[in-house]
């Protein structure tokens, strides 16, 4: 496995870099107890409720783009507080990655009320998405009934006029999608790696690349 080290204090006080340094020390030595390969190491001194840190977005960055498949922590409080700390683990989870902590010696063990969260969580979003494609349906339905036709819309998407075809990566959109994340939590995820894209156009791409697959 390849993984991210990642250390959080909650103050800028000078006093906390002894804490980072010492979960630093721990995660490498978990990390070599384990055989797990660091490719990148991550500190950063953030109130674990702000879940707008710069070392939280290089570290999805990570897992988005492939490079790692593993989280080392010192224990799941550093990841976040609160409902930060739940939508993190969200996230991770359905980006498949793996979570280590020093305090577990291995595996990060949830607790069973942040596992009923989870699960919540998860079965929120999953009608949720259920309730979005259902209204997409419908309203393609009555378009086409009406006389729309999809495939034409497809095929004059490069004589658009006025606007410049955006390129990004649809391989990787179509592997997040097998994760099963939104198209707005893949558009996200672009706008994260430099693609400047709406999730209306992550949408379009998509289903222009199904149809001629």
């Amino acid at each position: 496995m390849k993984a991210v080290i990642y250390c959080r204090v909650s103050t800028d006080k000078e006093t906390q870099e002894t804490s980072l340094k010492r979960q630093q020390e721990e995660l490498l030595r978990l990390a070599n107890e384990q055989n797990i390969t660091i490719i990148k190491q991550i500190s950063e001194q953030k109130s674990g409720y702000d879940i707008e840190r710069d070392g939280v977005f290089e570290m999805l960055e990570c897992f988005s783009s492939n490079e790692a498949n593993c989280l080392l922590i010192q224990d799941e409080t550093r990841l976040g507080r609160g409902n930060t700390k739940i939508a993190l683990l969200h996230q991770l989870n359905k980006l498949g990655i793996s979570i280590y902590t020093v305090m577990h010696n291995g595996k990060l063990e949830l607790s069973e009320s942040d596992s009923m969260v989870l699960q919540i969580v998860g079965i929120v979003e999953e009608y949720q998405r259920k309730l979005h494609n259902a209204k997409i349906k419908r309203g393609m339905k009555k378009a086409i009934d009406n006389g729309y036709n999809p495939v034409n819309n497809l095929s004059n998407q490069n004589d658009a006029p006025g606007r410049d075809r955006i390129e990004f990566p649809i391989e990787e959109v179509v592997r997040l999608r097998e994760k099963e994340l939104t198209f707005k939590e893949i558009s996200n995820v672009l706008n994260g790696m430099g693609y400047h894209v709406s999730k209306a156009t992550v949408h379009r791409r998509y289903q222009e690349y199904i149809s001629n697959s």
